[in-house]
């Protein structure tokens, strides 16, 4: 049995969590950071899974700090992030688990997408042996707990998107390796890690916080001017949107384009990711 610790952060995740945590192997521990203050989640949750531990949050703490929470409570060598969206297949842990004994020193390890084998995905290859990649998705990563410590966790700046690709910045800076193991499988059902109900007020700080993360991700990696070049193109087609939809009255599209240039607006002046989903606790 793999020394391994499973972490899933969510927010108002529902039976989509539980679809997650119906997939993993009862024998693995699992961590679950609730975003919220749902405390019969979390009763039900270990009543269910005796596996499964619930940390709840006084705040919502975001992707990358909810992350890190769990990470540091894990007690084992490995560690599988997972998104409440995803499902493993029968192999999957066993599949990471037989590449990582060959590679001990390992930093992130990512498994395949099963949804998108065959459909033009880049994060594969054809022969099914495991390669090195640059970065990957961070929906579903396995990391050598130690190693990836020294370099430094997730980016508590980043409150959602661009942290997995700044982590794994750092870890090719360092000279670590990342790899994608196809034979090992995960569905993925992107964009469905909360209940549908909270959809409209969780696209908006989901837009909101895009544009937030990757104008900081430009500035922290390649400087002010070149994050101002990729931002601007952004920035411009949100106002004309803004004002579009603002006279055909489109409520919604106006409150989404809205959200994308405030976004953009805070990360220049170098406020701090504060926008939150108005969902009651």
């Amino acid at each position: 049995m793999m020394d391994l610790t499973i972490i899933i952060v969510s927010f108002k995740s529902g039976k989509i969590l539980d679809r997650c945590l119906s997939s993993i192997d009862a024998k693995y521990p699992v961590i679950v950071v609730e975003n919220s203050q749902d405390q019969t989640l979390k009763l039900n949750l270990e009543k269910k899974y005796t596996n499964v531990k619930c940390f709840m949050t006084d705040e919502n703490l975001g992707y990358g700090k909810a992350n890190n929470l769990g990470i540091e409570k894990a007690r084992t060598k490995n560690v599988l992030i997972l998104n409440p969206d995803t499902e493993l297949k029968k192999n999957t842990i066993e599949e990471l688990e037989k590449f990582s004994s060959k590679n001990p020193d390992y930093a992130i390890i990512a498994p395949m997408i099963y949804n998108q084998i065959n459909k033009g995905d880049d994060n594969q290859n054809t022969n099914n042996s495991p390669y090195e990649v640059k970065e990957v998705k961070g929906f579903a990563v396995m990391m050598n707990k130690a190693v990836v410590t020294k370099i430094g966790l997730f980016d508590e700046n980043f409150f959602l998107y661009f942290e997995e690709i700044d982590l794994c910045r750092r870890v090719i800076k360092n000279k670590k390796k990342i790899y994608v193991v196809p034979s090992a499988l995960v569905l993925h059902y992107g964009g469905k890690s909360h209940d549908k109900t909270f959809d409209f007020q969780m696209e908006l700080s989901r837009n909101w916080h895009y544009m937030w993360s990757k104008y900081y991700f430009y500035k922290k990696h390649f400087g002010i001017l070149l994050s101002i070049f990729k931002i601007f193109p952004n920035f411009i087609s949100s106002v004309i949107k803004f004002v579009l939809f603002s006279v055909l009255n489109k409520k919604n599209l106006k409150k989404i384009y809205f959200c994308r240039m405030n976004g953009i607006y805070n990360s220049m002046i170098g406020r701090k990711a504060w926008y939150r989903p108005q969902i009651s606790q």
